[in-house]
Order: structure tokens, then C-alpha cells, then sequence
């Protein structure tokens, strides 16, 4: 068990109210008067969860687009944000962090409500927090209803933000699209407003494939199968599309794809890739052009 499943076994035991859910999602449900919202927080840390080369702007606005993916995976529309501001001491690049979480709150219509700003002692990292607040939808899918015999999709191929990681990592200037998705990635609202009212389970891929689908699977009490493993041209075209590359790219995390399952014989109502399926039981099974293939020593990230 890692540390951070070791530190949530103990933080369950005070988040007991129903909206938190028990902590096995990335959102909370509270109910208010006749609705319900979604909530979700997110904090990224220098060295941690960005390079400290990375354009200050990317950085705002992934910032904002990893808690706009929360919402999209709940089919959430995104009604304001709260924002926590660790002060850089560097004016312009602080302006241009704000440039890029303005640029992405005005494209998702997610308004800024408030927040809090403070500074860091010189040398530490850099961290910066945000809480999206959203109006749900009237099916909120969450990690926990997958059904055996479910047929498992995601919305978009896997792994280019790992590698616009690596490259982007051994060349600050690095650009094409795999370095955008590292640092831009979309939040895909529109596709999770469509499968809410169908999908029986949805999250987003935010830590890999491999270990998000696994934990879908352990909140649904089922097995998962994964048989395949969709990677973008620009992937297959730096990296090649050996087992070895597929199984890095199912592993990498920030991704920011929908995982969703539908019941078989259900036709997503978005452009999605079949990659799996549920089924009785418990654990994942990962098999490549019809062999089981053994798991990797880790699934995914994971602090």
C-alpha cells in the first residue's frame, strides 16, 4: 500500500458525510436546498506535477483545466472556482501564470469566485491550488456503478502527455503535440455532459490507464480486462508501437481522457476506443494482441 493509500485509509474516518463518497472518487456530491453540486480541488507542486521550465502560463492553465476534467467526468457544467496563490516574487511570471488560468476559465465559462494568495519561503517550491464548483447534471456517473460484462472506453489515446513530459523535460523548448498535451491538456466537458446519462461509470484518466481503470473496477467490486491500448500517430511516430511503449503509455498519467463503461451493446454518443471490459471477480488483467501480459511493478502514479 502506498503512502498516499495509507494517508486516505485515515482521512476516511473524518470525511464521513454522504457527499464526500467515502473518498474513492475525485469529486464530492453535496446536495443544497433542490440541487446538487459537484466539487472538486486539485493542487499541483513545482518539481512534483510540472517541470520548473515549464511557460508559466501552461502551468495556469493546466491548473485549471485538471479540475475542469473532475467535473467533465462527473458531466458537470463548471459554475466558478475558488483559487490558492503561491506568490512566485517574480511579477511577470506571475502575470503570465494568471494569463493562462484566465485563458482557460474564459474558454470553459468557469468564473473566479475568490480564493486566497501567500508567500513562500525562498527556494521552496512552487504550489498552487484551485476548487471547481459545478451544477450537476440529473445523472451523476461516478467510479463506483460498472456493471459485469460493461464494455470499458476511453474518449482519446493514452500516453502523449508522458512522453511531452520526457521531452519536454530534456528540452525546455521542446513543442509539437506531444508537449502540448503534457502541458495543455483538455478537459473533455462536452463529451462528459453526452455520456452522463448513460455511462453506468466514469472517471478521468489523471494517474494512467492501468491504475485508473483498476480503481473503477475495486469501487464497482469487479475484475477488469484491459485487451487494448490506443496510442496517437504522434506517439506511435516518436516511440514506435511495441509492447514495451503501449504498456509505458497505459501506465503514464495527465492524460485527462474520459474512462467510462457502458453496458454492451450501448453505442457511446461521443467519439470513444473501446479498451476493455469488466467482469466478476477482482484485479486487472492486461493482455496485448491477445496475450496476458504480466503487470507492471507499478500501475500508474501514485504519490
Amino acid at each position: 500500500m502506498s503512502a498516499e493509500s495509507r494517508f486516505l485509509t485515515l482521512l476516511r474516518l473524518l470525511a464521513n458525510d454522504p457527499a464526500a463518497q467515502g473518498l474513492v472518487d475525485d469529486v464530492a456530491i453535496l446536495p443544497v436546498g433542490g440541487e446538487r453540486l459537484i466539487l472538486t480541488s486539485d493542487t499541483m507542486v513545482e518539481g512534483v506535477h510540472y517541470l520548473p521550465t515549464d511557460p508559466p502560463a501552461d502551468i495556469g492553465w493546466k491548473l485549471a483545466a485538471v479540475n475542469l476534467s473532475d467535473l467533465a467526468a462527473k458531466g458537470a457544467r463548471p459554475i466558478g472556482c475558488l483559487f490558492n496563490y503561491a506568490l512566485s516574487g517574480d511579477d511577470d511570471w506571475d502575470a503570465a501564470f494568471l494569463e493562462g488560468l484566465g485563458e482557460a476559465l474564459s474558454r470553459h465559462g468557469m468564473p473566479l469566485l475568490g480564493g486566497d494568495t501567500v508567500r513562500m519561503p525562498d527556494g521552496a517550491p512552487r504550489s498552487y491550488s484551485l476548487t471547481a464548483i459545478g451544477e450537476a447534471p440529473a445523472t451523476v456517473p461516478t467510479r463506483a456503478g460498472a456493471q459485469a460484462g460493461d464494455i470499458l472506453y476511453v474518449t482519446g489515446p493514452v500516453g502523449d502527455a508522458g512522453i511531452g513530459l520526457t521531452l519536454a523535460r530534456a528540452d525546455p523548448e521542446a513543442q509539437g503535440p506531444l508537449v502540448e498535451a503534457y502541458r495543455r491538456p483538455r478537459p473533455r466537458l462536452a463529451e462528459g455532459a453526452l455520456l452522463a446519462p448513460v455511462a453506468t461509470a466514469m472517471m478521468d484518466i489523471s494517474d494512467g490507464l492501468l491504475i485508473d481503470a483498476a480503481r473503477m473496477a475495486d469501487a464497482s467490486g469487479l475484475a477488469v480486462v484491459i485487451d487494448h491500448i490506443p496510442l496517437s500517430r504522434a506517439l506511435e511516430a516518436t516511440r514506435g508501437g511495441a509492447s514495451s511503449v503501449r504498456i509505458a503509455a497505459a501506465r503514464a498519467g495527465d492524460d485527462y481522457e474520459l474512462l467510462f463503461a457502458l453496458p454492451h451493446g450501448v453505442r457511446p454518443p461521443v467519439h470513444a476506443i473501446p479498451v476493455g471490459h469488466l467482469a466478476p471477480g477482482s484485479g486487472l488483467t492486461l493482455m496485448i494482441d491477445g496475450a496476458i501480459m504480466p503487470l507492471p511493478p507499478q500501475l500508474g502514479w501514485e504519490h
